[in-house]
């Protein structure tokens, strides 16, 4: 191991998982999901698992994985989408789910890692989602109160790193991921490359490596397109 560099998953996640554990993990649909670290979680075994994450992944990709062994027993996410095993799980009570409006969640995210308890927001009031929690009148509006989000682990995934584990990001892979980063107790980053110190610039950087704990180069590259739709090439006139 040279600085923060791991050789590979396995090893950048010694130590740190234990049953009933919180872990947030990044991604928006199969956009930025770290596709490394999530196999080596289902390997360890652990269960009773706390996912933070905007969604499940889809059939056979993703946090689809460890829903598949059960080792997940509840969600905070917005998004159920079109993973059925996600969504049938959690119609049969075997699954919890707390479903949150996609911006409310990233701003929970946003404030765990800023060291804000909780703060207020007009999305959901009058709604389910506000079901418990207090309100107040700012200007006359009611707002709805929010708290932070936190976790024992973060696993993301970037496009570059550099042996201090400065991060950048490469297009929608850059969605949950450097909100995520600030708000573990650990983070542990899989990327695409990882270049010499200096490489970087650093007004480029997205991440900074305080951040970040580990760093390991990722092994599963797949970058698979949920939904693909074609149409046939019309022909030459």
């Amino acid at each position: 191991m040279i600085g923060k560099i791991y050789a590979s998953p396995a090893k950048a996640l010694n130590g740190l998982l234990f049953d009933g554990m919180t872990i947030m993990s990044g991604g928006f649909g199969l956009s930025g999901n770290p596709e490394s670290l999530i196999p080596e979680i289902r390997a360890s075994g652990v269960t009773g698992l706390t996912v933070i994450s905007n969604n499940a992944g889809a059939d056979g990709f993703g946090l689809w994985m460890l829903l598949e062994t059960r080792q997940i027993a509840r969600m905070i996410s917005s998004y159920v989408g079109e993973n059925k095993l996600f969504e049938s799980q959690y119609l049969s009570g075997e699954l919890q789910l707390e479903l949150n409006p996609q911006g409310t969640l990233a701003e929970r995210i946003r404030a765990g890692g800023a060291g804000i308890p909780a703060f207020y927001t007009k999305t959901g009031v009058g709604t389910v989602v506000a079901e418990g929690k207090p309100t107040e009148v700012f200007e006359g509006e009611e707002y709805l109160r929010e708290t932070w989000l936190r976790a024992d682990l973060s696993i993301i995934k970037a496009w570059r790193a550099d042996p201090s584990g400065n991060l950048m990001f490469r297009k929608t892979a850059r969605n949950f991921n450097p909100e995520m980063a600030t708000a573990g107790k650990v983070t542990v980053a899989e990327v695409e490359e990882i270049v010499p110190e200096g490489t970087l610039d650093p007004d480029c950087i997205h991440t900074p490596g305080i951040y970040v704990d580990r760093v390991l180069l990722s092994t599963i590259n797949e970058k698979r397109i949920e939904k693909l739709t074609t149409r046939s090439r019309e022909p030459a006139t």
